[in-house]
């Protein structure tokens, strides 16, 4: 829906398809401004300084053929010699090898490393711009930025879409220099941006009608019983004559409690929970398995809501892997909140100290440290179990020297306690 006033000054609306909006509204003015406010705002990597990873999501791939082409002549100015127009690349089903692209691009290899710090080794392509390609299943925990360069009318859509920045990073993984480690002051993301030009988020959140049933179109050829086609919406044209310019930028926060999208989406399925008496029994009966194979048979995966274990986790928005029972327990009113993943880690740690009593207390910080970086890291428990312990000098987390400050007999203590009784998949993001 466009917004406009006519030549006598009255308001009008025009209704267009999403693929005329690159033919009727895309000037090269309008996406030169995107590009520069794009590039002016986001998310800068906390290490190298140089734009974060960002996804750019065009109207279509011609669209984003001209997005990265202003992109690279925009980075070249803004960082000369530095990419060779290799800051943004198309990821489209038109590229060859663009399921590769997009697999190096997470691995920090696509075109090679950046060039701002040797031992830096963040891929040295910035930007891909895509269509749909990295809409769904697609992991990049190191993303900072998420463009929306088009309108987006699917609820189901724009939850994909905003999911891709939701992984949690430290930035130091990457980086090889231990000097250079101690002068980085927030190596872990925290937060990523989201550029909407086209309101899509206020749409969501206010316009959007969530409790409408959608109609199927009648097929084609049906319409007045003599086979004539509908006409097009948005069959007249529209043009802009005037300066491409952005009235107003207005940059808004989103905290833990989620879009409206999230919550509505959480609130539903709560609200089913509660109404379900076979549920609502066997909760109340402590019937724990039998409710938990319900829910998996009956209500995950079903065409109405399609409610899946991974989205209720995102849409909780706590920071580890919750269990079903966790959320039926918080929902039936058995506990009050969700802990985060240090709240269990101390839980767990403080356990530890009264089930083994540690005679030092000096040592106390350092067993901590130990416990939880062996509780939270696939990679800590392997250097521990291999005894790669050189492996230690380069990892971010958890060090060399940190492991040295570790009492000796509690090296293999500390492992050996959680492998017995601590579930790790708890503390999983």
């Amino acid at each position: 829906m466009v917004e406009f006033k006519d030549d006598q000054g009255e308001d009008q609306k025009e209704t267009y398809k999403q693929r005329e909006f690159e033919k009727r509204f895309f000037a090269d003015g309008a996406n030169q401004l995107f590009c520069k406010t794009f590039l002016e705002h986001a998310l800068r990597d906390p290490v190298s300084g140089e734009i974060g990873k960002s996804i750019i999501f065009a109207v279509s791939q011609n669209h984003a053929e001209k997005l990265v082409q202003i992109l690279n002549l925009m980075a070249d100015i803004m960082f000369p010699g530095k990419y060779q127009s290799d800051f943004a690349v198309q990821v489209t089903s038109r590229i060859p090898d663009a399921q590769q692209f997009a697999i190096n691009f997470t691995n920090n290899n696509l075109l090679g490393s950046a060039n701002f710090l040797p031992a830096y080794k963040t891929g040295k392509a910035r930007v891909c711009v895509t269509v749909a390609m990295m809409t769904t299943g697609y992991d990049c925990p190191d993303l900072l930025n998420l463009g929306l360069f088009r309108p987006i009318f699917s609820p189901t859509d724009f939850i994909q879409i905003k999911g891709r920045g939701t992984r949690k990073h430290n930035f130091l993984e990457q980086l090889f220099d231990e000097d250079l480690k101690e002068l980085i002051t927030q190596p872990r993301k925290t937060a990523y941006k989201l550029f909407d030009f086209f309101a899509n988020c206020e749409y969501f959140e206010e316009d959007f009608n969530y409790d409408e049933i959608i109609k199927l179109p009648k097929p084609k050829g049906k319409e007045g019983g003599d086979g004539a086609k509908p006409s097009p919406a948005g069959a007249s044209s529209y043009e802009h004559l005037g300066a491409d310019i952005i009235s107003s930028i207005q940059e808004q926060t989103i905290g833990y409690e989620g879009m409206k999208i999230d919550r509505m989406f959480y609130e539903k399925f709560e609200d089913a929970m509660r109404e379900n008496a076979a549920i609502a029994e066997a909760v109340e009966a402590g019937q724990w398995d039998r409710v938990i194979d319900y829910v998996n048979r009956e209500v995950f995966d079903k065409p109405n809501e399609f409610y899946t274990l991974d989205k209720l986790r995102k849409a909780a928005a706590v920071d580890r892997r919750l269990s079903l029972r966790e959320i039926l327990e918080k929902i039936f009113g058995l506990i009050p909140r969700f802990k985060s993943r240090d709240e269990l880690l101390e839980e767990e740690f403080s356990k530890f100290v009264a089930d083994c009593k540690p005679e030092q207390a000096e040592a106390i910080p350092a067993l901590k440290n130990y416990f939880k970086a062996y509780a939270t890291s696939d990679q800590i428990r392997h250097i521990i179990e291999t005894r790669e312990y050189t492996d230690l000098a380069t990892n971010p987390v958890f060090t060399t020297r940190d492991f040295k400050s570790v009492p000796e007999q509690y090296r293999t203590l500390i492992p050996n306690y959680i492998k017995d009784y601590v579930p790790l998949n708890q503390f999983s993001a």
